[in-house]
């Protein structure tokens, strides 16, 4: 197989409303990660580490931050062959609809995959983490001369409700697949040579289509959703196989697992981690200097670039790029994501550009470009569970102040 032969697909996610409101202003691919990232660049990191250089990425909702991250981070140069090109939504001759799902979404792009004429086509999710070579996949569906081959990964009974589940025989061929089966029918989609602890596959999202197939399906099968219409119904049709992945994945789509998954990378041993020569996440570069803390106490914090942090203690926290905390400041068990600029002045009677002094802010996410005033407290005092304030939200009884928010000295949230 030649590299030349595959084109990657990635899918730029829907209105991630169960990440509102950090997806208030961008889309969900766009949203910081892990300090100095965005979800995107996981699945464009992994196609270029294994040298797949042809890339579509298709995007719809509150697009604009996307663009302007992948335009300004991509550029693969005049001596290469490959791209990273955007396919956003937009009304033509053969549709005036917005993408309807993730299948709709490949659908109204095929004659940009047409154009390619690659043998093979990698369709992946673009709001997960994980580092997976991708030769390993196209191996597999190339060894079995499958027509579709789904990534999988082994779940517990207690997860198997929040995923599309397929069921294989010993030769790794899907014989079913239930979207988010219901109790009653889990045991009747068990797979074979399975641990007893995880005994269900669980689809990630992903999948390898031999090309004349992938179009010869969308274009005879108007459905929507490749989990919830084109794969259950091209088994029966089909030569689909499962490839299991035994790495680390994450489905982040909602506010607690995004939450927890940020605060596993600031452990000394993540689960998952940046650190990898060989298989690096990349992402913008940023000429910012080293941070700068004085007489800080710090445990258990991933930290990225450009912050200026004065006698505060920070615990369990992800504190992303620009981040500026001020005197006497205690921030536990919270992802900060930072700012997109300095500040280059300030505006009379408003907090400045970061967190002010003598705050107090637990469990919380604060995303960019928010103004902290000082003496504030954001510990979720009244323990709800989720709430929409003016200036705030709580989601799975996480704080989430907004991007650009300002709040006031001595704000009790």
């Amino acid at each position: 197989m030649r590299k030349s032969d595959v084109l990657a697909v990635i899918l730029g996610g829907g209105k991630g409303t169960r990440l509102f409101p950090l997806t208030k202003y961008r889309a969900k691919p766009a949203v910081p990660f892990g300090g100095k990232f965005r979800i995107i660049d996981i699945p464009i990191s992994n196609c270029l580490n294994s040298g797949l250089d042809k890339i579509f990425v298709l995007t719809q909702f509150n697009s604009q931050s996307l663009h302007r991250h992948i335009y300004s981070t991509y550029r693969l140069g005049r001596f290469s062959e490959g791209f990273v090109d955007i396919l956003a939504a937009q009304q033509t001759t053969d549709s005036m609809d917005w993408y309807q799902g993730t299948a709709d979404a490949v659908r109204q792009n095929l004659s940009f995959i047409k154009e390619v004429n690659a043998r093979y086509t990698i369709i992946l999710s673009g709001d997960h983490p994980y580092r997976m070579d991708y030769n390993d996949f196209l191996n597999t569906h190339i060894k079995n001369n499958a027509d579709i081959t789904i990534s999988v990964m082994p779940v517990c009974r207690k997860d198997a409700s929040e995923f599309g589940i397929l069921q294989v025989d010993k030769n790794k061929r899907i014989q079913q697949f239930v979207e988010k089966p219901s109790e009653d029918i889990l045991d009747s989609v068990i797979s074979p040579g399975l641990p007893n602890k995880t005994p269900f596959l669980a689809s990630m999202g992903i999948y390898v289509f031999t090309t004349s197939t992938l179009i010869d399906i969308l274009s005879d099968n108007p459905s929507d959703d490749f989990g919830k219409h084109i794969i259950p119904e091209a088994i029966h049709k089909q030569s689909i196989i499962a490839h299991q992945f035994k790495g680390y994945w994450r489905d982040i789509g909602t506010m607690d697992s995004f939450f927890h998954a940020n605060l596993e990378l600031a452990s000394f041993k993540p689960p998952f981690t940046f650190y990898d020569e060989k298989y690096p996440i990349y992402t913008h570069a940023r000429s910012l200097p080293g941070s700068r803390l004085d007489n800080c106490t710090i445990e258990h914090t991933l930290m990225a670039d450009g912050c200026f942090i004065e006698n505060s203690a920070i615990k369990n926290a992800v504190i992303g790029i620009r981040t500026i905390i001020s005197k006497n400041t205690e921030i536990e068990n919270s992802v900060i994501m930072g700012a997109d600029f300095y500040e280059p002045g300030t505006v009379e009677n408003l907090p400045h550009l970061g967190i002010g002094k003598n705050c107090v802010i637990h469990n919380a996410i604060i995303d960019k470009n928010a103004c902290i005033g000082n003496n504030v407290k954001i510990i979720n005092s009244k323990k709800k569970d989720g709430f929409d304030g003016d200036h705030y939200y709580i989601r799975d009884g996480i704080v989430v102040i907004p991007k650009n928010t300002i709040i006031e000295d001595f704000t009790v949230i």
